[in-house]
């Protein structure tokens, strides 16, 4: 049981409630009931009307403005992802037994926007041709204004314009959440901790960054990488937001912000083991692009760490020759692989990912109720989220989108 437990008078036994002596529970306002069946199509909804207005607000600005940049980031929005972190928050909100539907409902457009710009710039840093299975956001720009992507000229000129949307995107997500209607309690609460996830989320992509131009992170560096870059802002803000439009306590929104990062580090640790060892048909993503992008992971961390203490010169030549090698071969990904078994990072990280995903289900009992209805829906998001992906099962892509 959770948090929530009716406090005993001092003269005898608490009264039951209402629905006890009844034997029903008071039902749920049918809005309430139309987004607990459908969060993501609630969101969407909200998500179009908001950015309805927001791109005519764009146009009173300029038209081209409006049409070329605007529009863009509003169909990029709208476009594909699996709602992941709204659905944290409202499930986080209802099972912390409340439901402030039109709220909890912009705040979560206004989360998909923070992703919207996250992904844009990710795009552009990382060099990325492909989005959804679409072109990426700076490849269309240059695209659509005549240009190659390829050409200096024509990246430049995208990678630019790109940045220019990602921040508009930023804007637009500040600008939902100043817009919302919150008491002076919730917006005091909510908004400490978006300000906190915004500069996490940025805190994150730099440590990647300078992961892979400095040659690699410690262990403890690349989980606090893991830990700012995925977690706390896809699982752990999102969770603590939707407590935040609650009256849960401090320490219950903290123990769900526990549970979202536990399960998010989780989720970053098994996906790393996938981008390595998985099936590309079934990971949706080629193997070894981690190792070709020379990405600061907690499995080459460990397996680096475990080569020297072992003087193993051998595995440590192989990391040495592979990491950041944008022509990897078959061989060299085959040798890469074995590293990681004989070293026992593999193994480790399996380990630690399960440790971490058992952290995030007792964290989460201990904050709310996980036999009532809000409970079991978010337990369920959390452990898609967490648990275990292998080969002989779809493998569940990102709370990245």
């Amino acid at each position: 049981m959770g948090r929530f437990q009716r406090a005993e008078h001092s003269f005898g036994e608490p009264p039951k409630p209402a629905y006890e002596l009844t034997g029903h529970r008071p039902a749920l306002p049918e809005h309430v009931r139309v987004v607990d069946a459908d969060v993501v199509g609630a969101v969407l909804r909200t998500a179009r009307a908001v950015l309805r207005e927001r791109v005519a607000q764009a146009l009173e600005s300029d038209m081209l403005f409006s049409e070329e940049l605007a529009r863009r980031v509003a169909d990029f929005t709208l476009d594909g992802g699996k709602r992941m972190r709204p659905r944290l928050l409202w499930w986080g909100m209802r099972a912390c037994g409340a439901a402030e539907t039109a709220s909890a409902l912009r705040l979560g457009v206004a989360l998909e926007l923070i992703q919207t710009c996250a992904l844009i710039h990710d795009d552009v840093m990382d060099r990325s041709r492909l989005r959804r299975g679409k072109p990426a956001l700076h490849i269309d720009l240059a695209e659509r204004a005549g240009l190659s992507p390829d050409s200096e000229r024509g990246f430049a000129f995208g990678s630019s314009a790109a940045v220019l949307a990602g921040d508009l995107a930023l804007v637009w997500a500040d600008d939902t959440v100043a817009e919302t209607v919150l008491s002076t309690a919730q917006r005091r609460r909510i908004g400490a901790l978006w300000r906190a996830m915004r500069t996490e989320m940025v805190a994150g992509q730099y440590l990647d960054l300078h992961g892979q131009v400095s040659g690699g992170s410690s262990a403890a560096q690349a989980l606090r990488t893991a830990s700012l870059k995925s977690a706390s802002y896809s699982l752990a803000r999102p969770l603590a937001i939707g407590a935040a439009l609650t009256e849960a306590d401090e320490r219950t929104i903290e123990a769900l912000c526990s549970a979202g990062r536990c399960a998010g580090i989780a989720f970053q640790l098994r996906d790393d083991l996938l981008g390595v060892f998985g099936d590309p048909v079934l990971t949706g993503k080629p193997s070894g692009d981690d190792i070709r992008e020379g990405k600061p992971t907690y499995l080459l961390a460990v397996a680096r760490t475990r080569a020297e203490a072992a003087s193993n010169e051998e595995a440590l030549a192989v990391l040495g020759r592979v990491t950041g090698n944008a022509d990897l071969t078959e061989k060299d990904l085959a040798d890469v692989r074995e590293v990681f078994e004989v070293t026992g990072a593999r193994a480790h990280v399996e380990q630690q990912a399960q440790r971490l995903h058992d952290h995030a289900v007792s964290r989460l009992g201990q904050a709310v109720d996980v036999d009532a209805h809000g409970g079991r829906q978010l337990l369920s998001l959390l452990t898609t989220v967490s648990g275990n992906r292998s080969d002989h099962s779809p493998a569940y892509r990102s709370p990245e989108g």
